[in-house]
């Protein structure tokens, strides 16, 4: 870790850094110069790719416009993006050598729209193989470490993105969420991640592993740089077939999620702030299998809402242990079919040696994949083959449907929002369920069903847990769909009362 911090860890939030930008008591160059040393020094490996020259290209373009008075709403801000969205310049891996070498010659949607926002980028985080895992142990080029303490796992597969946020390096960064990725590793190391309701934000130029449930969000400390980022990523892609062109009758355009954010500011039914509120919370998320660390951090999390003004309400969601056997069909058959581009021939891994096309192909997917990733790809042509697609991919997208009918009526019936846990325990050591490969399937019970179904769903700091109590945990607030500026604003209550979300690891 460096021993100084970066210039943009001196400000409270993007909100006052862009003050401090734009009254010029800062330069962008400044704060790219700062960040690009503290990610260059860090034993994080939070980072695979790094370009000084590119990111000061973009520093100095920010300062030009804050000179001449046209600074957008991110102009100077240092980010950073998952290596999933490919990206002009910078290296797109995917955490895999299957793409060890490649770059893009376009950029993704998101990291367009950012650009354009002004935000200056610091390179590419790490991140697991195609999205593939829940430690971020799963990269081809190793394991990423918690901030909180390096010899524990920061959570996948957006560890990279929530590691490098919660260590100070970038201000926020970029992440991909397709069964939690974004959720669980901000609630591992502390800081905040949202994932949107699927549609809302453009999938153009994310490298695909499930098509069906891949969707981008952001990772930052306060819930309201969440919404800097999320605003600026949504609207409609006519280049993406699953992008959104309204939501709930609104246009998918950026400015939607600040609006719902504003407005729900605004709706106070009483002298409390969240008066009025109804707040979910499902019995199965407190099961046998939640550490009592755990729970004791989101009752006392669910106390404070409740002091705001806030009532609980218990519910059911009763196929919540389902919806990991459901989504380990789906997600590795949409896998299947998504990376058998990956074949040696037009772009990727190819191997040194082989006889005939078929050898090429199977020796250069043998070489270039890691073992999760071949095991995802294994389970996934198996469900869809001839004699078992109607018995387990089917019957998968029956018990999908199921789950998101049970979440609807729940919302319908009893409640405006759900909380519980993202995880049932504090983040665990590197290599621990090395031998069990499936053990880290079992740890995405809480996250998988919001996905099945769509919905937005966020993770925001609530307390300390672990034998020594030094590792974070996360609250989830989920909500029904196209509710996200209503999450990010009963999320900034929250941290308006609390400071878990400014607590920093001891090592910065």
């Amino acid at each position: 870790m460096p021993k100084t911090s970066p210039i943009h860890t001196e400000f409270d939030g993007i909100e006052a850094l862009r003050a401090a930008l734009r009254a010029r008591e800062i330069t962008a160059l400044e704060l790219a110069d700062s960040a690009l040393a503290a990610a260059q020094a860090s034993s994080l490996n939070a980072f695979l790719h790094i370009d000084p020259e590119l990111t000061r290209q973009q520093a100095r373009a920010a300062d030009a416009a804050l000179a001449a008075g046209n600074a957008t709403a991110l102009c100077g801000i240092p980010i950073a993006h998952k290596d999933l969205f490919v990206t002009q310049g910078w290296r797109t891996t995917a955490g895999s050598k299957m793409l060890a070498n490649y770059t893009s010659p376009y950029d993704a949607a998101v990291v367009h729209r950012l650009t354009q926002a002004g935000a200056v980028s610091i390179g590419k985080l790490n991140c697991d193989e195609f999205a593939m895992g829940s430690g971020n142990e799963n990269s081809a080029f190793g394991p990423v470490k918690n901030p909180w303490n390096p010899d524990f796992v920061p959570g996948g597969s957006s560890g990279g993105s929530a590691a490098a946020v919660a260590a100070g390096l970038v201000v926020a960064a970029t992440g991909t969420d397709t069964g939690g990725s974004v959720r669980q590793p901000a609630a591992l190391c502390g800081v905040s991640g949202i994932k949107p309701t699927y549609g809302t934000v453009s999938r153009f130029g994310m490298v695909a592993f499930g098509s069906s449930l891949d969707q981008a969000g952001p990772i930052a400390r306060h819930a309201k740089d969440l919404l800097e980022l999320l605003d600026v990523m949504s609207g409609f892609d006519e280049r993406d077939s699953t992008s959104l062109e309204t939501c709930d009758g609104v246009a998918n355009a950026p400015g939607r999620i600040r609006a719902d954010f504003n407005a729900a500011l605004q709706q106070q039914t009483g002298r409390l702030p969240l008066a009025g509120l109804r707040i979910g919370v499902p019995k199965e998320f407190f099961n046998a299998g939640l550490a009592g660390d755990v729970a004791q951090a989101i009752e006392a999390a669910l106390q404070v809402f409740e002091s705001l003004g806030a009532k609980r309400v218990a519910i059911s969601l009763p196929r919540t242990e389902l919806s990991i056997p459901a989504y380990y069909v789906i997600a590795p058959a949409e896998a299947s079919s998504n990376l058998q581009r990956y074949d040696g021939v037009r772009y990727g891994h190819r191997a040194a040696q082989y006889g005939d096309l078929a050898e090429m192909t199977s020796r250069s997917r043998s070489e270039g994949f890691g073992p999760e990733v071949l095991r995802r790809i294994m389970v996934g042509t198996y469900v869809l083959s001839h004699g078992y697609y109607d018995a387990y991919y089917l019957q998968a997208q029956r018990v999908r449907r199921m789950i998101a009918n049970d979440f609807q009526q729940a919302f319908a019936q009893h409640c405006d929002v759900i909380m519980g846990p993202v995880t049932p325990t504090v983040a665990k050591p590197i290599g621990v369920n090395r031998d069990d490969p499936t053990a880290d399937w079992l740890a995405d019970i809480y996250t998988l069903g919001i996905s099945l179904a769509g919905l937005p769903a966020m993770s925001i700091p609530c307390g300390l847990g672990g034998a020594a109590g030094d590792l974070p945990i996360g609250l989830q607030i989920i909500g029904s769909y196209f509710k996200e500026g209503q999450l990010l604003a009963i999320a900034d209550r929250f941290q308006q009362t609390t400071d878990w979300h400014q607590r920093k690891p001891r090592q910065q």
